[in-house]
């Protein structure tokens, strides 16, 4: 049902509107052909793409430590091999070098005007990234303007700005606390989002939820805005086994629909959201009628 996670009791003045939709987006695989590494610090440090990622499972599968922990450590150890050091402005610089699938780079506006027009101004739009990449590198991002917030994994820095140890960690799995910082309004992450808050008071409600990913470090996220009411796209590279694992993820029920990774006006992707888009509308409007 669309409004089984809406009901309220009191005054109907206490109600949030709730007339947000949120379109959260992974970013490796999923705006970009390549992760962001492959685009920046592993040519900075003249690292081979695939020597690299191959030692991270070998040293994952031998310790039982969590990937992501031991992708940030061994980057750094590489870094210190080399006698380089990796200050947050050059990871903010690297930025320029990653490349975007067709239409990337248009379609934030492109959806906002959909949204707008289809809406006569009463919906509003925001977009957001979360990534097992680097904020580092992700603020300096060209689209960057576009996206409300971003929410990645990061370092700690010292006095003289250079990377020595994570600070944030962001996996597949811990992706679904920030969507519920999105759901409660709570994006800085110094607030708390355990304390409980009732449905109809939480700004972005989950079946107003959009998330665009890859692969499977997206199904927990998936799985969770579905299982809430929302939606999810699983987008996919022209070959065998990225269309397979999508294909996998639409037969399981965690993704609306699959699309190949093009967002330009014309494709597949770009039609199909338009669709979905006119649905999450009409379900907006319709809670509106009932509040008003």
């Amino acid at each position: 049902m669309w409004f089984r996670n809406h009901k309220y009791t009191g005054s109907k003045r206490n109600v949030m509107k709730q007339d947000n939709i949120a379109i959260i987006y992974d970013f490796d695989g999923t705006l970009t052909p390549k992760t962001m590494q492959e685009y920046t610090l592993l040519p900075r440090l003249g690292i081979k793409s695939k020597n690299f990622w191959a030692d991270i499972v070998r040293e994952t599968e031998k310790t039982g430590a969590e990937t992501m922990m031991v992708y940030m450590r061994h980057l750094l150890d590489c870094a210190t091999e080399k006698k380089l050091s990796i200050s947050k402005s050059e990871f903010f610089k690297m930025s320029k070098d990653i490349e975007y699938y067709d239409g990337v780079t248009t379609w934030f506006n492109k959806i906002n005007k959909y949204v707008d027009k289809k809406s006569n101004s009463k919906i509003k739009i925001s977009h957001y990234i979360i990534s097992a990449g680097h904020l580092e590198i992700l603020e300096g991002i060209s689209i960057k303007r576009h996206i409300k917030k971003i929410f990645a994994s990061e370092y700690y820095y010292n006095k003289k700005d250079i990377a020595v140890f994570p600070k944030i960690v962001v996996t597949d799995t811990t992706k679904t606390q920030y969507l519920f910082r999105i759901n409660k309004g709570k994006e800085n992450l110094a607030d708390s989002i355990n304390e409980h808050m009732e449905e109809h008071k939480r700004p972005i409600p989950f079946d107003n939820m959009i998330y665009i990913g890859d692969g499977l470090t997206d199904v927990p996220s998936m799985a969770l805005i579905k299982k809430e009411g929302g939606h999810s796209i699983a987008v996919y590279q022209n070959n065998k086994a990225q269309i397979k694992i999508s294909e996998n993820l639409l037969k399981a029920n965690r993704v609306d629909f699959i699309a190949p990774a093009n967002f330009s006006e014309k494709s597949k992707l770009y039609e199909n959201m338009q669709y979905l888009l006119d649905y999450v509308i009409a379900k907006i409007k319709y809670r509106l009628k009932l509040q008003s």
